[in-house]
């Protein structure tokens, strides 16, 4: 058990504890009930901030598809945008996948992929954006996009299930959408 907690902000001392069992087990195997007592509370406080574990799990997805989205960010960043940057991201999407399985599962289990969305700073936002400025002449940039989504995430689901081994050099060669245009 943790050190109990006596002051600040439990809200974020309760997400960070279920962050941390998330990782340890699936996802659906999680209770109100072990955060608190992880987080050294009882379980009554615990529905002062979430009403069920349902807005646990959403606030859980959100937390990690803001996580992806700073990663993705930064790696298209390091890339120096454009089309590498654009690659940089669907390579960032599958090594978060693989550093973070059980959040990974749970965002796209949970639905925040979508409900955040009307966010700017997301990866769905970002990912239609970067498709819009860089899907080759006559493409629809709204396929293009998801042609980019589903290559990353069908990589990061087929390294996740053991159906195809980790291999960073691969990430790379598959990602790279630019050689799809």
């Amino acid at each position: 058990m943790n050190k109990p907690y006596h002051h600040g902000d439990l809200r974020a001392a309760l997400v960070a504890e279920a962050l941390t069992l998330v990782e340890e087990s699936n996802a659906e195997n999680i209770s109100l009930r072990e955060v608190a007592r992880r987080v050294g509370v009882s379980p009554q406080a615990v529905y002062r901030h979430f009403p069920d574990k349902a807005a646990l799990m959403a606030e859980l997805a959100q937390t990690g598809l803001a996580r992806l989205a700073v990663a993705q960010q930064a790696a298209s960043e390091r890339a120096g945008g454009g089309s590498a940057g654009f690659a940089a991201t669907g390579a960032e999407y599958v090594r978060f996948a693989l550093a973070n399985p059980g959040l990974f599962r749970l965002i796209f289990a949970h639905g925040a992929a979508h409900a955040g969305e009307m966010c700017a700073d997301n990866p769905m936002s970002m990912l239609r954006e970067a498709s819009a400025a860089l899907a080759p002449p006559g493409r629809d940039p709204a396929a293009f996009a998801l042609q980019a989504w589903s290559i990353a995430h069908g990589l990061a689901m087929l390294m996740l299930d053991g159906q195809v081994p980790v291999d960073e050099a691969l990430i790379d060669r598959v990602v790279d959408v630019r050689a799809l245009g």
